[in-house]
C-alpha cells in the first residue's frame, strides 16, 4: 500500500520538520515545521504486515448491528448486493480455496468477482473501511467499530464463526485464512523486467510507417462515462484532454446549484446535478417537487434517509449535517434558492 509519508512530494513539504536545518536558506521562511499531531493525522495507513494497526477489537455480533445501520443500504444485509456497488461477499469461494490461499474461480471469466475473492491482505480491508466508510461520513467509525464490521464480513465469507471477535492480537491468524492470500505475486512483467517479456515488439528507429492501427477504442456510449476529459485537464501543456462529451453537452448547465454546499455536505457522492448516479439527479428532485411547499419534507428526508421514492436503493440519513445546512439544501431543492 502506498505510504504518503514516504512520498517525495510530502517529504519535500515536511522537510524542515523532518530534516532539520539541512534545507536551503532561501526556503527556510516558507511555511513552518509540521507538529507531531499533524504528522500523526497523516500517518494512518496500515501495512500488509499490520504495522500501523491500532489496538482494538470487535465481534461479529457488534459488526452485524453496525452493518445493518450504516452499510446495508448500499451493500445489502449480507454484503451480496450488486445494485449499487459490486458484491463484497458472494459464493465462488470454497474450503479448498481457503486451504490453498488461491481462489480457483478467478480463472473463470464468467464468475462474478467479489472483494473476498480477490483481496489478498486483510490490512487492505481494515484500512479502506477506516479511511473511506461509511460512504456519507468517511472516517467517522471508531477503531473498535472497524474491527467489528470487518469481523462481520469475515463471518459472511465463512472465514470465521459467528462467535468470533477480531482484534489486533489475532488478525494475523485470520490473515492466514484469507481465500486469496497467495493471489499477489511478483512473478510477472509488471514487477520485474528480468526474463521473458509479457509482450513482443520492436522499436522503430528508421523508415517507420506513419500508419497506426488502433487495437482498442472506447465505444461511443461510454465516452462520457467519467465526464468530459478535456475539461479535466490543464489548458496548457503538451497533453490536452480528449473531447469525450458531445459538443452540445460541453456547455455549462444553466442551474449550477450551490456547488460548495452540495460538495461539503456529501450530496455529490450519490447525486449529480443533471444525471442519475447512485440516486436521482438533483434537477429531477427539483422537478418532482416544483410548486409544492416541500422544504420541511425534504429536510426530514435528508436528515433521516428513506427508500421507495426513487426506486429500491435506500438513501442513508445524514444526521452529521447541522440543521442550517439541511435547511439550505432542502430549500434549494424545493424552490431553487438556499433562502427559506
Amino acid at each position: 500500500m502506498f505510504n504518503w509519508l514516504k512520498s517525495p512530494l510530502l517529504l519535500g513539504l515536511l522537510a524542515p520538520a523532518c530534516w532539520g536545518a539541512a534545507y536551503p536558506d532561501e526556503l527556510q521562511s516558507l511555511g513552518r515545521a509540521a507538529t507531531p499531531a499533524e504528522l500523526a493525522a497523516w500517518d494512518i495507513d496500515v501495512r500488509p504486515d499490520f504495522k500501523g494497526l491500532p489496538a482494538g477489537s470487535g465481534s461479529v455480533a457488534e459488526g452485524e448491528e453496525l452493518w445493518l445501520a450504516q452499510c446495508s443500504s448500499c451493500h445489502g444485509d449480507f454484503g451480496d448486493s450488486n445494485e449499487v456497488f459490486s458484491p463484497i461477499v458472494l459464493g465462488n469461494v470454497t474450503e479448498a480455496d481457503i486451504e490453498a490461499g488461491r481462489v480457483a474461480a478467478l480463472t473463470d471469466p464468467a464468475a462474478v468477482r467479489t472483494t473476498f475473492m480477490k483481496v489478498a491482505t486483510l490490512s487492505t480491508l481494515w484500512d479502506y473501511i477506516n479511511r473511506a466508510m461509511p460512504w456519507n461520513a468517511p472516517k467517522s467509525l471508531a477503531t473498535d467499530e472497524v474491527y467489528a464490521l470487518l469481523a462481520y464480513l469475515l463471518n459472511l465469507a465463512y472465514i470465521v464463526d459467528e462467535e468470533f471477535t477480531l482484534s489486533d492480537r489475532n488478525i494475523r491468524d485470520v490473515q492466514a485464512l484469507m481465500p486469496n492470500r497467495n493471489g499477489m505475486t511478483t512473478d510477472h512483467g509488471m514487477w520485474t523486467v528480468d526474463g521473458t517479456p509479457d509482450v513482443s515488439g520492436s522499436d522503430c528507429v528508421r523508415d517507420c510507417t506513419s500508419e497506426v492501427s488502433v487495437a482498442s477504442f472506447i465505444p461511443a456510449y461510454a465516452m462520457n462515462a467519467h465526464g468530459n476529459l478535456k475539461d479535466q485537464m490543464r489548458d496548457y501543456g503538451p497533453y490536452p484532454g480528449l473531447q469525450t462529451a458531445p459538443e452540445e453537452l460541453v456547455a455549462p448547465a444553466v442551474n449550477e446549484g450551490p456547488t460548495e454546499l452540495l460538495s461539503s455536505s456529501g450530496c455529490l457522492g450519490c447525486h449529480q446535478l443533471e444525471r442519475a448516479l447512485v440516486g436521482p439527479a438533483l434537477t429531477q428532485i427539483q422537478e418532482r417537487y416544483a410548486g409544492q411547499d416541500a422544504s420541511d419534507y425534504l429536510s426530514r428526508k435528508i436528515r433521516e434517509g428513506g427508500a421507495g421514492a426513487w426506486g429500491s436503493v435506500p438513501m442513508p440519513g445524514m444526521p452529521q449535517l447541522d440543521d442550517e445546512t439541511i435547511s439550505q439544501l432542502a430549500a434549494w431543492l424545493a424552490n431553487g434558492s438556499t433562502e427559506r
